[in-house]
């Protein structure tokens, strides 16, 4: 039987609070042209739905939404001269900021606001903020009292972008240059990775690689930079990846309608990764348990600063599952469920595999057809309630180093018939995965899970 652990996680539906949130943001959006025409520009060329990508809003203190906040759940967090800042602890709806101004404002999430503008042909749209700083923004559209505005975070959950010449006395642009270099550079394959003390060194030196960012740029900002890489080394390994880049970057948009992303782990390699998460300022919420049917768990983290939700898999037994196995470590064992297997024949998600999927904001039914037009499918979905959606994309075949194949063979861990299968085809790697939220719901499927986990099992086939 599946279930969640950590009771204070069992995320709820909040259908009152998205509601309302998603009526003012259309109401703001009908007013402008520009946002409008955007609007109907990402469900059809990028299978996104316009509220997916909103980051916050900005009203008077007497707006139709504004004198509800309190009732419909959102704290206030931040209060200044004139200024509140509101965000909602249990349902996923942008932050909304209250000032004393009459103009109302949508302001959406990108990755780069340079490249919003250049996709757009915005020209001489003034940016606030320099190319370093955490925060840049620029108002793009202006009808009536109604604003769209665009914003680009790194590692920054405040809404003001100052610019930043110096951070501890190093310069944060060359720092910024050399650890991004490093970062997409880093060493990911290590000649002990098939011996009982796998990835050690591994987990070593990018301990030392993140210590040294952190030391010169802080952990917030080095998060949002080494998972900017961790999404592009996937990416260059995942054709869905790759084919729904290019139609998001087309509108400017980049990856910033990730939901979050999804690293496989072997039992012995757990804790050491989940140590490398949280040295980056990622928090453990809730931990899921599949079922002794099922052979697995997670833990799920979060870094709030950077916006970054992590998935973590592990082979796991039901006597292991009241535990802290992200902490306490878990020993190898002779038999492989489906995520020690996926390690054993690609690597670790953190170093050579690379992530299992990115999981991102859809509307899920044009996604999925949008794709399937340009020849990638998706696998049955797993999940299709009325909050929540998801489906994987088929997954990318790669193909698996005889030496690996070879070591499980001769550990009972594969049949010789499936050794040479997997020589012969490859085995199934890393997906995109299609995701759409409705009624601010902010957890993961609790029971269907399981079937999708075994459904990428290269074992079995999965359906498509």
């Amino acid at each position: 039987m599946n279930r969640i652990l950590n009771e204070e996680f069992d995320w709820q539906r909040c259908p009152t609070v998205a509601t309302q949130v998603a009526k003012r943001v259309d109401e703001i959006v009908r007013e402008i042209r520009f946002a409008s025409c955007l609007r109907r520009r990402m469900k059809d060329e990028t299978g996104t739905r316009f509220t997916d990508w909103v980051d916050h809003l900005c009203l008077p203190f007497n707006d139709s939404l504004s004198v509800k906040l309190e009732e419909l759940g959102y704290v206030r967090v931040d209060q200044e001269v004139n200024q509140e800042t509101w965000r909602h602890p249990r349902a996923m709806v942008p932050a909304i900021r209250l000032r004393e101004h009459s103009t109302v404002d949508v302001w959406l999430k990108v990755d780069s606001v340079s490249d919003f503008l250049q996709a757009h042909d915005l020209d001489g749209v003034v940016i606030g903020g320099e190319p370093a700083a955490q925060v840049r923004t620029a108002m793009v559209a202006h009808e009536a009292n109604c604003r769209l505005a665009v914003i680009e975070r790194h590692g920054e959950a405040g809404f003001q972008w100052e610019a930043e010449a110096s951070n501890g006395g190093a310069d944060v642009v060359t720092a910024l240059a050399e650890h991004r270099a490093a970062f997409f550079s880093r060493p990911r394959v290590f000649t002990d990775r098939d011996s009982d003390r796998s990835g050690v060194s591994g987990f070593e030196q990018t301990h030392r690689l993140l210590s040294s960012a952190i030391q010169d740029l802080g952990t917030n900002r080095v998060c949002d930079l080494f998972f900017e890489s961790e999404r592009c080394y996937w990416e260059s390994r995942n054709h869905a990846a790759r084919v729904q880049r290019r139609r998001q970057g087309k509108l400017g948009l980049g990856w910033a309608n990730h939901d979050h992303h999804t690293y496989r782990s072997s039992r012995e390699s757990f804790a050491q990764m989940i140590g490398l998460f949280e040295l980056l300022g990622l928090n453990c919420r809730e931990r899921f348990y599949g079922g002794a049917e099922a052979g697995w768990g997670a833990q799920v983290l979060e870094q709030p600063h950077a916006g970054i939700v992590i998935f973590a898999d592990v082979d796991l037994s039901p006597d292991e599952v009241t535990e802290d196995f992200a902490h306490d470590g878990l020993v190898s064992r002779g038999e492989l469920g489906t995520v020690g297997l996926w390690c054993k024949l690609h690597g670790e998600a953190i170093f050579e595999a690379g992530m299992h999927h990115l999981e991102c904001q859809f509307d899920f039914d044009a996604a999925c057809v949008q794709l399937a037009d340009v020849g990638i499918r998706s696998m049955k979905p797993f999940t299709d309630f009325e909050y929540l959606r998801q489906a994987f994309t088929v997954g990318e075949i790669w193909k698996v180093d005889a030496r690996r194949l070879r070591s499980l063979r001769e550990g009972g861990q594969i049949s010789s018939q499936q050794e040479e299968h997997f020589f012969n085809e490859g085995s199934v790697g890393s997906h995109l995965e299609i995701l759409q939220r409705d009624e601010g719901y902010k957890g993961f499927n609790q029971t269907g899970i399981s079937e999708i986990i075994l459904a990428t099992d290269p074992r079995h086939r999965g359906p498509a």
